[in-house]
């Protein structure tokens, strides 16, 4: 299912606090990068996963190789990886964070068994959107980046 109601997407967003985000960059340029940014700015504890720069530091926090090496409780994991990679994360999420709430798949992923198997534990799965742009839609932001300003005006 990729059809969400506005107030699902917002209880997620307001009740998983730590995100853990698996396949993040350290290129400024790069979606992960500047989503993972992004959510620590708005008070997300976010906690980088990426085994090619582990042991570097992004956004104040280590960044980890895998799941299974982040020690802290971890409310959502998103995904920032292709859809064919999506069953291992799921399961190593699953076996890793006993009170894991949400796998989030960012746009243009999507895994439907693996989001059976994780909701089938009572997590809650989002798939094929992203939690910068739902975040900045359902609280309001969306015209602090020049959207819907309600001005119409053919000038340049």
């Amino acid at each position: 299912m990729t059809d969400y109601s506005d107030s699902h997407l917002k209880a997620i967003l307001q009740r998983n606090r730590t995100i853990a985000v698996v396949g993040v960059s350290m290129n400024p340029v790069r979606p992960s990068y500047y989503v993972a940014r992004y959510l620590g700015l708005k008070g997300y504890r976010v906690i980088p996963v990426n085994p090619g720069h582990a042991g570097k530091r992004l956004f104040g926090e280590l960044v980890q190789p895998s799941l299974s090496a982040i020690s802290d409780p971890v409310d959502m994991v998103d995904i920032f990886r292709r859809s064919e990679a999506v069953p291992a994360i799921v399961e190593e999420a699953l076996q890793v964070f006993a009170d894991l709430k949400c796998i989030w798949m960012q746009i243009g992923v999507e895994h439907a068994e693996a989001a059976a198997q994780a909701e089938a534990r009572g997590v809650d799965v989002v798939q094929n959107r992203c939690p910068k742009i739902e975040y900045q839609r359902l609280f309001g932001e969306l015209r602090m980046g020049g959207f819907a300003t309600g001005i119409i005006s053919s000038k340049l």
